[in-house]
C-alpha cells in the first residue's frame, strides 16, 4: 500500500513538473490583452516632451555627419525621445516614419542567438552539440554551437566564399538562396577555414547563417516562422518579419539602402537569401519591445540570458569581448550590451545599458559615418562611452 502511493505521488510530481514545463513554455508564446495594453503604453510618446538635448544633437548629426534614419531612446522603459529623420527611398522622395521597417542586418544575430538559446533551455538542443549532430556530411567536425554563438569556430565567411562561386559560374544573381542551399555548398566545396576551431574569436557571418539552419532543423519550422511564432509574437513585435529573398522576389518593404551617398541605392540578390546571420526586418520601437520582453524574462530565464551577456573571448582594449549574439562593453561600473549591422545599404547600432536600464536604437540606411559620432549622446543618457573601435575596427572587432 505504503509503495503503491510513493509511485503515485511521484506519478503525480512528475505530471506536474511535466505539465509546469509545458505551461511555461506556453506562457512564453501567449501574448494576453493585457500585454497588448502593457505594449502601447511602452510605447507611449509625445514629441512636444522628447528630450530637447537629444534632439539637438540628432539634428546635429543629420545635418553635418549626413545620419539618415530613425532614433529611439529610452530611459527606464520609458522613451525620451524618438525620432525618423530623412528618406526612406532618396530616389522617391519618401520619407521615414516612425514605423519604418529596417533589414536589421547584424543585429538578426541578437535574436538568432536568444532563439538558440531557447531551444536550449527548452532541452531541444545542448551548446555542446556539434554541427555534424545536425548535419552529418558537414566537412569541419568539433565545431559545436557555443563556438558558432561566440565567433569561434574558425570558419571561413560563407558571403565570400558563395559571392565568388555565384560570379564564376554566371548564376542568375536575383533570385536568393536558403540557408540548406549554403550548407550544400559547404560540403561540396569544403573552402578552407579561417583558423582551428576554439583558438580565438574570429566574427564571420557563417555561424550565425548555420545557428539558422539548426533552428530549422531542430524546430521543422523555417525560420520565418519560427522567430515570428517564439519571439515577435510572444513580445508584441508587430512590425517585424523575416524576408528572405529565397521566399520572396521583392522584399515587402519601403525602406531602401543607400551606400555612402544618395546616388547609391542597394539592389537586393542572392546573398539575401540566407538569414539568421541577417534577414531580419524591423522598426525601433519593436527594437525597444524586445529589450523590454528580454527584460520581464518572457523569452528566456536568468541563467540563459547571463550566460549570452557573458564575454566567452579574451578581452579586447580591456572593455570589449562577445557573447552569445550580443557584443559586449564593460565600462565605468556599467554593463553594456549591444549588437551592430551593416549590409547593402543599412548601418545600425542597437545598444543595452543593462545596469542603467538604458535603450539606444539607431537605424539608418545611409551607410556613412554618421554612427561613428555617437560619445556625446552616450554621455547624455549617462551610459558609458562605447567607442568606434567597437564597430568600425577589423579584426577583433569586426563589422559585418
Amino acid at each position: 500500500m505504503i509503495r503503491s502511493c510513493v509511485v503515485a505521488l511521484c506519478l503525480f510530481c512528475g505530471f506536474i513538473s511535466f505539465n509546469s514545463c509545458s505551461s511555461s513554455e506556453q506562457k512564453k508564446k501567449h501574448r494576453t490583452v493585457e500585454d497588448d495594453q502593457s505594449d502601447s503604453l511602452l510605447l507611449v510618446y509625445d514629441s512636444k516632451k522628447g528630450d530637447k538635448q537629444i534632439d539637438a544633437f540628432m539634428q546635429d548629426l543629420h545635418k553635418k555627419r549626413g545620419f539618415n534614419g530613425n532614433v529611439l531612446v529610452a530611459q527606464k522603459g520609458k522613451i525620451i525621445y524618438e525620432n525618423a529623420i530623412g528618406w526612406a527611398d532618396y530616389l522617391h522622395r519618401d520619407s521615414l516614419t516612425i514605423n519604418s521597417v529596417f533589414e536589421l542586418a547584424s543585429v538578426s544575430k541578437t535574436m538568432t542567438g536568444t532563439a538558440i538559446l531557447m531551444l536550449a533551455e527548452q532541452g531541444k538542443l545542448k551548446l555542446s552539440q556539434t554541427v555534424n549532430d545536425f548535419f552529418p556530411d558537414f566537412p569541419y567536425p568539433g565545431i559545436t554551437i557555443r563556438m558558432l554563438l561566440s565567433h569561434r569556430s574558425g570558419l571561413m565567411n560563407y558571403v565570400y566564399f558563395v559571392d565568388k562561386i555565384w560570379k564564376s559560374q554566371h548564376k542568375d544573381e536575383r533570385k536568393g538562396i536558403t540557408n540548406d542551399d549554403v550548407m550544400k555548398l559547404i560540403t561540396q566545396y569544403k573552402p578552407a577555414p579561417y583558423i582551428k576551431p576554439d583558438v580565438k574569436f574570429h566574427y564571420n557571418n557563417s555561424n550565425f547563417m548555420i545557428l539558422g539552419a539548426i533552428i530549422e532543423k531542430v524546430s521543422g519550422m523555417r525560420y520565418s516562422l519560427f522567430m515570428k511564432e517564439n519571439i515577435f509574437k510572444p513580445c508584441g513585435m508587430t512590425h517585424t518579419a523575416v524576408y528572405s529573398k529565397a521566399e520572396y522576389d521583392k522584399i515587402p518593404v519601403d525602406v531602401v539602402g543607400h551606400d555612402r551617398t544618395w546616388r547609391y541605392s542597394v539592389a537586393q540578390n542572392f546573398l539575401d537569401g540566407p538569414v539568421g546571420d541577417k534577414g531580419i526586418y524591423s522598426t525601433v520601437q519593436d527594437l525597444f519591445l524586445f529589450d523590454r520582453c528580454l527584460l520581464k524574462g518572457k523569452l528566456l530565464g536568468k541563467a540563459w540570458q547571463d550566460s549570452a551577456y557573458t564575454g566567452h573571448n579574451k578581452l579586447v582594449r580591456g572593455h570589449f569581448n562577445y557573447g552569445y549574439g550580443w557584443r559586449t562593453f564593460d565600462g565605468d561600473g556599467h554593463k553594456v550590451v549591444y549588437h551592430t549591422g551593416w549590409w547593402h545599404g543599412f548601418r545600425h547600432i542597437y545598444l543595452r545599458d543593462l545596469t542603467a536600464d538604458v535603450t539606444v536604437v539607431l537605424l539608418s540606411n545611409l551607410t556613412n559615418g554618421s554612427l561613428l559620432q555617437l560619445d556625446d549622446l552616450f554621455k547624455m543618457v549617462g551610459m558609458p562611452v562605447v567607442r568606434k573601435s567597437a564597430y568600425t575596427g577589423n579584426g577583433d572587432t569586426s563589422e559585418d
